[in-house]
């Protein structure tokens, strides 16, 4: 636990960091539009500036209230923008299908005409308790899934965001495994060729993993869930966050290098030597995870959550924590947009640091 102001002058450490290689390890980013109009940004000219940069991969999200705004309208031109922008890029595509969860804030999108009353706090989301929401994501996700199983850029689908876990802090709710099972399989169903990618948030502090172990308990936390259900483990990693501000001071959780995070990636190693399934990290910490909803980007100051150099940090703490355990099949880079947003304010360093790993990796 650390105890800093939330923004700090800016260094040039991010110049000098040494980057660990990447071997085959594929790299890429997520790519949230509604995060870039956040921003103040034009979310097709970001991901075409983005998709300037020598990646691999690119994830993209069907969000399910943008595209069935009202009952019976199913909508998907401008996630056709997206993919045509990314496919013309000549890059791969993980297509996140949600339904009921899906990456980007506030991580929840089902349309209000699908959702009388709000989802009961403390309690699973299950088949019984809300059958119509489970037939109606099953149906959407299938609907995205026949839609776009013709693509070839497409690689994988991802189901569901971190599938299991509570929604943040802000809910206490939680999906049950045989609902997420069944959205499984239903995605199965229409396209039995594509790997399905579950994601989990692997704790980098003592705080964090006691939490989410004793909010879990009953059912397992999504990485296990995902070593269940998915092909591909999807990793979220972030090292630093905020979790209270007030009096121009913050307190944040910082990771470190404590002992037993290095059992957590051997226990993952081991699970995907003897299940033959693949290992990512499908959220790679590269923006600052302060206390607020929208990152903040202070004129000539850095977030202390993430300055620029912890782009580069980041990416070799997973690296070097894999080393000798398992084989990431790819790293994709979580806060693209800020980068932008940055980038729009003069300021390029995130960019650098991020351009840095892919030349140097």
């Amino acid at each position: 636990m650390r105890v800093s102001r939330p923004a700090r002058r800016p260094s040039e450490a991010w110049r000098a960091r040494q980057i660990r290689p990447r071997r085959r390890t594929k790299l890429g980013f997520s790519f949230r539009p509604l995060q870039a109009e956040a921003l103040g940004l034009d979310p097709g000219a970001t991901v075409h500036k983005l998709l300037g940069f020598p990646v691999e991969v690119v994830r993209l999200a069907a969000h399910w209230n943008r595209i069935e705004v009202r009952p019976g309208s199913f909508d998907t031109s401008a996630l056709d923008r997206y993919l045509e922008q990314v496919e013309v890029a000549g890059k791969e595509v993980i297509l996140s299908v949600g339904a009921i969860k899906n990456f980007g804030y506030p991580e929840f999108f089902v349309p209000a005409h699908r959702l009388r009353d709000a989802l009961p706090e403390r309690q699973l989301v299950t088949l019984n308790s809300h059958p119509e929401l489970a037939a109606a994501a099953q149906e959407f996700a299938s609907h995205i899934v026949d839609r776009y199983r013709g693509r070839r850029a497409i690689v994988a689908w991802q189901v569901e965001h971190e599938a299991v876990d509570p929604l943040g802090l802000e809910h206490s709710w939680r999906l049950d495994v045989g609902l997420v099972a069944r959205e499984v399989a239903a995605v199965r169903a229409v396209d039995p060729t594509r790997p399905i990618l579950m994601n989990g948030f692997l704790p980098t502090s003592t705080p964090v993993a006691f939490l989410q172990r004793h909010r879990t308990r009953d059912q397992g936390d999504s990485l296990a869930v995902a070593q269940e259900l998915a092909d591909i483990l999807g990793i979220d990693f972030y090292s630093r966050h905020a979790v209270l501000r007030g009096a121009g001071l913050a307190i944040y959780l910082d990771g470190g290098r404590l002992p037993w995070r290095r059992e957590s990636w051997r226990r993952v190693g081991r699970w995907a030597d003897q299940s033959g399934r693949r290992v990512m990290i499908a959220e790679g910490q590269a923006e600052p995870w302060e206390a607020v909803t929208v990152p903040p980007s202070p004129a000539g100051m850095v977030p202390y959550s993430c300055p620029p150099e912890r782009v580069i940090d980041n990416f070799n703490d997973c690296l070097g924590q894999a080393e000798g355990v398992l084989e990431l099949e790819a790293y994709l880079f979580w806060g693209a947009e800020y980068w932008m947003r940055r980038s729009a304010m003069g300021d390029d360093s995130y960019v650098g640091a991020f351009r840095r790993v892919l030349e140097e990796s």
